[in-house]
């Protein structure tokens, strides 16, 4: 019974620090996987500094954010890619959004649609679409749970040219679901979709669009991609 009580009470102090909208903001901000200074996020999330500077200690102290030092300057960054999961699946249950108004949040929200970074994963249209066409060529299997079978880890290691020691011993799962917000179903994460993510950028062929999470698939990377998986009408 004293068990059960501690985990409750872990899980609501853990609800806690997501239920304050200037939190979750700096939360979802750092879903793009970089580190921000808190001078950055208190300007995202629009409050003062040393209120930003509060908000980032409770959630550094309570394991959602962890801090680097370079100098005078603090950055902060989601503790691991655990972390980004469990955002993005909180995001994916909530109800419809709210249509965005303005020609700058419209076009901003259809460019996250089409295609965006999860932490260190692709996500939106794109991270769908490259998922659906693994499971259809047989790279991945969805069928109990998310799985690279030893077609799609010959595949990643051959064809996609990923370092075959990434996928030695890894520290993290090589494949894991993340429910998507935006397209209500499950993309690629784990070692194999943070790789993937990072593959296709040094090939140059998905871009990212400013300094947000918003991504483009590029002329290059829509005959790429239709090369290798099939995929079609991403650009």
């Amino acid at each position: 019974m004293e068990d059960m009580s501690t985990s409750a009470k872990d899980l609501a102090a853990l609800a806690a620090l997501l239920a304050d909208e200037t939190r979750a903001a700096m939360c979802l901000a750092l879903l793009d996987g970089r580190a921000w200074t808190a001078g950055e996020l208190a300007a995202h999330a629009g409050v003062a500094r040393s209120t930003a500077t509060e908000h980032l200690d409770r959630l550094t102290e309570g394991g959602l954010l962890a801090e680097e030092r370079q100098g005078r300057h603090r950055y902060v960054r989601l503790a691991d890619a655990s972390v980004a999961d469990l955002l993005e699946d909180m995001a994916a249950r909530l109800g419809p959004a709210r249509p965005p108004t303005g020609l700058r949040a419209v076009t901003a929200a259809a460019a996250m649609r089409r295609g965006r970074t999860c932490y260190d994963h692709l996500a939106g249209r794109l991270g769908v679409a490259v998922t659906d066409a693994m499971t259809a060529a047989g790279l991945l299997d969805q069928r109990a749970g998310f799985a690279v079978t030893e077609a799609g880890l010959a595949w990643l290691t051959g064809p996609v040219g990923l370092d075959p020691a990434a996928f030695e011993r890894p520290k993290r799962p090589i494949a894991r679901a993340c429910l998507d917000w935006t397209e209500r179903r499950p993309h690629l994460a784990g070692l194999a979709g943070a790789r993937l993510c990072e593959r296709f950028l040094a090939l140059g062929w998905v871009a990212r669009i400013g300094s947000g999470r918003a991504v483009r698939v590029t002329p290059a990377g829509s005959h790429g991609l239709h090369d290798l998986l099939g995929i079609e009408g991403l650009d």
